[in-house]
């Protein structure tokens, strides 16, 4: 099926970003859109990314190839059912909610299985809204793909192209599977940080003293504590079963640690520690079952204004692309340094050559 029309519901970051990156690869698309603020399609029309100037109506993307719904959850669900008597029938519709259950659910309720694929593009920023969209918002981000059970081959052939075309690592999962997960490694470290904020706030006395003294770990763990308090409100109702689930298990890890430290077990809380540093490390090792290979170095860096500029910069001139870079503190290599992450191996290891050769000292993992 030929991507030709392509309709958006809500035009905030997320589907700002795609529709902008859509238009990027192909200026002939015809991108259609509908928001809640008129103020938004004018930005996204001065722009060039959409091709209306006056938000649509639903019935507006009869002819639609693809339709993005990029509202919350709820809102979304609620788009389903009308858009169900009005779409073709090669119409895909697919979403970009951070919960696959709840509309997975309706969709099946619907009889729309044959029509719909979820999505979830793992990417996001503290920043929100068209005016903040960005064509590389996607780039090398991971985007959950989650069909029905009666999506075909070919559809999902297609649209896991589309995906890779927005510069994004596509990822096939069971939409339970996928909520579990994402419960796992986003809903939960939020509720925690939420939790820590609040406690910290709930017993720092009149002085402030611990705002003032907060440092890096502190400020690590509670930065995600500022993001969209509606956006997480929706999420705890949407994926609700998944999150309680593991916030009991949390409980319970919590207290086992709290029972070792009680007990003055130097050996269990060792291996504790050591078994939570081993994981954690890994996550930045290549993983034989996922296939996803990490081409990285770290890099002593000098505690100067523009040490990372002097090294990338560096790089650019030898014509090596940085896939990602910035600075960690790894008590593994003694001191902060600079880790840079590339796309092949032979980039690597040019780039160790290049940095070697300027006296820069380098680690491995």
């Amino acid at each position: 099926m030929a991507l030709d029309n392509v309709g958006f519901i809500g035009l905030g970051l997320i589907g700002g970003s795609i529709a902008k990156k859509l238009k990027k690869n192909n200026p002939d698309i015809k991108i259609y859109a509908s928001a809640r603020r008129q103020e938004t399609i004018d930005s996204a029309y001065s722009c060039g990314i959409i091709d209306n100037a006056v938000s649509c109506s639903l019935t507006d993307f009869s002819d639609c190839d693809y339709i993005f719904l990029c509202a919350p959850v709820i809102h979304n669900i609620e788009y389903l059912k009308q858009l169900r008597p009005v779409i073709k029938e090669s119409c895909i519709i697919t979403d970009v909610g951070s919960t696959k259950s709840e509309i997975h659910e309706e969709v099946i309720k619907l009889g729309l299985e044959k029509n719909f694929i979820g999505g979830h593009p793992m990417t996001g920023s503290e920043k929100t809204g068209i005016e903040n969209a960005d064509d590389y918002l996607l780039e090398n981000a991971y985007y959950i793909i989650t069909p029905t059970s009666q999506n075909t081959e070919e559809q999902i052939t297609e649209f896991y192209s589309v995906v890779k075309s927005l510069g994004s690592i596509p990822m096939i999962l069971d939409y339970k599977k996928h909520d579990y997960a994402t419960a796992s490694i986003s809903h939960l470290p939020h509720m925690i940080s939420y939790a820590l904020t609040n406690l910290i706030k709930n017993i720092d006395d009149q002085d402030g003293t611990m705002k003032t003294i907060a440092a890096g770990g502190f400020r690590d763990m509670t930065r995600i504590a500022a993001s969209s308090p509606v956006m997480w409100q929706n999420i705890c109702q949407s994926n609700r079963e998944q999150l309680l689930k593991l916030m009991d298990l949390y409980i319970t890890e919590i207290t086992n640690l709290k029972k070792s430290i009680e007990n003055c077990d130097k050996n269990e809380l060792i291996d504790y520690f050591q078994s939570a540093k081993d994981y954690r490390d890994s996550l930045f090792v290549p993983n034989k079952r996922s296939g996803t290979v990490c081409y990285e170095v770290f890099v002593d860096l000098v505690d100067e204004a523009g040490g990372i500029a002097i090294v990338a910069s560096m790089l650019a001139f030898k014509g090596i692309n940085i896939k990602n870079i910035g600075i960690i503190n790894n008590r593994e290599f003694e001191q902060g340094v600079l880790r840079i992450e590339f796309y092949s191996q032979d980039e690597l290891d040019f780039a160790i050559k290049v940095l070697s050769e300027k006296n820069y000292k380098i680690y491995f993992r």
